[in-house]
């Protein structure tokens, strides 16, 4: 049986969808059968993998909004083998107002997952930055929350609500939703200030934080805007290693 995680964390750009991508794309290059749902009307996951945001026949809209539809007729084939998406489109922007008028609004990604979550050994939702419906469904729909945490003054600004968010839905919705762990982003070594936020961060999730950090790099950064995870673009960078060491240790810690 698969195991489906959500990557999430209220506060944008914390490193959700480069977190994402390139731990994906890893786990599917040291051989695991990946599938990446993209569940943010930004579209950043899709095109970030190489996938058109538009021009798709069905996207994760159509899974949340029609329960009619095959969810095999919305998996899309990346550049990367292992790795299957799910791709994200802009009318995600408007589902929020449709799924409240639907039957089991919470339940429909776990509902449309459950069919084919066997045939991946992990399946990553890439939720947006807030709390909506789309939100709520992914952590219903999921095993655990993958927090990614950016290392900058207020990383920790928004946690306890994010926390509360978490324990709402596992009160009422998902009793056996856990956390994952949590994965520092944007690391520089050189301030003062990353490593005060490593240690705040260890502090208030102690075991949950995982050793590996990701740090500042600018292959890293260029690398969506050619449509590639990191391990494509540029195999010998410093923040290709990164994700890679940050997939072994994930492996390790989940076998």
């Amino acid at each position: 049986m698969g195991k489906a995680i959500a990557i999430f964390n209220q506060k944008g750009g914390v490193g959700k969808t480069t977190t994402n991508i390139n731990l994906a794309a890893c786990l599917a290059v040291k051989g695991k059968k990946i599938l990446v749902l993209d569940i943010d009307p930004q579209g950043n996951t899709t095109s970030g993998l190489g996938v058109s945001k538009t021009g798709q026949e069905f996207t994760t809209y159509d899974v949340l909004t029609n329960s009619d539809l095959n969810i095999d007729d919305a998996i899309v084939h990346t550049q990367t083998e292992g790795l299957d998406l799910i791709p994200g489109s802009v009318e995600l922007a408007g589902a929020e107002v449709e799924l409240v008028q639907l039957d089991h609004r919470e339940s429909r990604l776990k509902t449309a997952l459950a069919p084919i979550k066997s045939r991946y050994d992990y399946i990553f939702i890439d939720c947006p930055p807030s709390l909506g419906l789309l939100t709520i469904n992914s952590l219903t729909a999921v095993d655990s929350v993958l927090i990614p945490i950016q290392c900058e003054y207020y990383a920790l600004e928004g946690v306890s609500q994010l926390m509360s968010t978490i324990e709402i839905v596992k009160a009422k919705l998902n009793p056996d939703l856990e956390i994952e762990g949590v994965i520092l982003s944007m690391f520089d070594g050189r301030t003062n200030l990353s490593i005060q936020v490593v240690e705040e961060v260890k502090k208030y999730f102690r075991e949950k934080v995982y050793t590996t950090v990701i740090p500042r790099n600018v292959r890293l950064a260029e690398a969506p805007s050619y449509g590639m995870p990191i391990v494509k673009y540029d195999p010998n960078s410093t923040g290709a290693e990164a994700y890679s060491e940050f997939a072994d240790e994930f492996l390790s810690l989940e076998e």
